[in-house]
């Protein structure tokens, strides 16, 4: 899960310099978002149980499970604004990155404060690596490790380590379009003929010229390129797969923290996401993307209900043993229902003629 936690923030990252969000009006729209479907939902949560066992679990309902979302947005392909998907990933992102935050504070153990001062060493090593120049990834994977390996022994939550190197990854690349420009056409101008073989300046030109191309991708590129199939085939399945047994004999619909996740997630999460979108609106904070409107975004809020992975993984860490069945089973109703709901909500909003003045 630390990997899935760095891909997602090399993909918030990304956005943020080199995409879209790098606009910040364009930025505070999904971190508004995010920001109300972290919040309200907590609040709901809180309420409804009160006092009562399972309290502590609040955590499970603040993130967004970005996998499902996108998902759900791909079944509409073109027929949905491109703005619309770039809302939610990076409502999805912001969401993730906070849980995780959440995670590492409210359900860490006991901070060893010494680990923890190495683990900001470790990073420190890190910051200077990418500061003098240094290029190999295998590098840094071994300095990330001990990132890793101190962060776990610190008593924090160790998946707080791949959003902290994610976004300390760096997003320009090494080797700028002109310096690729003139190395591409060293390797070109020689006449034809055999000029690659042997200790030859043509041969030299040429592999300068492909240590080029690969460094013309920023390294926080080229490790999205790297990790992001592991991470969507291999990770994420795996861990959805190990984590998502629930024994439902049992469990009946009007337990307390089954109800409280469900609320959380199906009420509260697009509930928060559009209050607080048009407070950021109206305050002139944030705007809308081309083509998005009111009626995508509460589709694509409804959808911010499906928890699922990310909620499976905090209430794996957030509740004792004998609550885990219903509060898994709150999260597959919930994010089911989220799931259904958003996806009727966007085939109206798509199948309905415009209307005509």
């Amino acid at each position: 899960m630390t990997l899935f936690f760095f891909v997602i923030a090399l993909e918030l990252k990304r956005e943020l310099v080199l995409g879209e969000l790098r606009n910040p009006r364009a930025a505070a729209l999904p971190f508004f978002a995010a920001l109300g479907g972290m919040l309200v939902p907590v609040v709901i949560y809180i309420s409804i149980l009160d006092g009562q066992p399972g309290v502590t679990g609040w955590g499970t309902v603040m993130a967004t499970d970005t996998a499902f979302v996108i998902g759900a947005l791909a079944l509409f392909g073109k027929a949905i604004p491109a703005s619309l998907r770039i809302f939610l990933v990076s409502l999805a992102v912001f969401d993730d990155v906070g849980a995780i935050m959440v995670v590492a504070i409210a359900y860490g153990d006991t901070v060893d404060l010494g680990a923890l001062a190495l683990a900001v060493g470790c990073l420190s090593i890190v910051y200077f690596m990418a500061r003098i120049g240094i290029r190999s990834i295998p590098m840094f994977f071994i300095v990330g490790f001990a990132v890793w390996l101190s962060f776990d022994a610190s008593g924090l939550h160790a998946t707080i380590a791949g959003v902290i190197l994610g976004l300390m990854t760096p997003a320009r690349a090494w080797v700028g379009d002109e310096r690729m420009r003139t190395l591409l056409g060293k390797a070109t101008d020689h006449p034809r003929g055999e000029h690659w073989s042997g200790n030859t300046t043509e041969r030299s030109d040429l592999q300068t010229a492909g240590r080029a191309i690969e460094e013309a991708l920023s390294p926080l590129e080229r490790l999205e390129i790297m990790l992001l199939p592991w991470v969507g085939f291999a990770i994420m399945p795996v861990f959805a797969l190990a984590n998502a047994g629930v024994e439902f004999s049992g469990i009946t619909l009007n337990e307390p923290v089954l109800l409280a996740i469900f609320a959380g997630l199906v009420i509260g999460k697009p509930f928060g996401v559009l209050l607080f979108c048009w407070i950021a609106v109206r305050l002139r904070l944030a705007k809308f993307g081309a083509g998005l409107d009111w009626g995508f975004l509460a589709a694509g809020a409804m959808l911010t209900g499906i928890g699922f992975t990310m909620s499976i993984f905090i209430a794996d860490l957030a509740f004792v043993p004998t609550l885990i069945p219903a509060a898994k089973a709150g999260i597959f109703a919930a994010s089911a229902a989220a799931a259904i709901a958003g996806l009727l909500m966007l085939l109206r909003r798509v199948v309905r003629k415009p209307a005509t003045i």
